[in-house]
């Protein structure tokens, strides 16, 4: 698998986690296990920026589920995802 689809699958559970956060909904749970999954994969890399960003990542994926989550959740979604259309396949 990719590093490039690594961080889009990354992005997609973060996105989810925010939905079923804003509807209240217990998979919230379930996509957060999914993201830290796809996290540890993505962790792999050297690029100090993108660890960086993963560090913070990581952080707000142990906080409590609340609107605060949701709205960094969905802000690192998109900043893993533009990081990620930027890689050469």
């Amino acid at each position: 698998m990719t590093f490039k689809i690594v961080l889009l699958s990354l992005s997609v559970d973060l996105k989810r986690i925010c939905t079923a956060i804003q509807r209240d909904s217990s998979a919230a749970n379930k996509f957060n296990s999914e993201a830290n999954g796809w996290l540890n994969s993505a962790k792999r890399t050297d690029d100090k920026k993108l660890q960086k960003l993963l560090d913070r990542i990581e952080k707000t994926l142990k906080m409590e589920n609340n609107l605060e989550k949701a709205e960094d959740c969905l802000m690192y979604s998109f900043l893993i995802q533009n990081r990620a259309m930027a890689l050469k396949s």
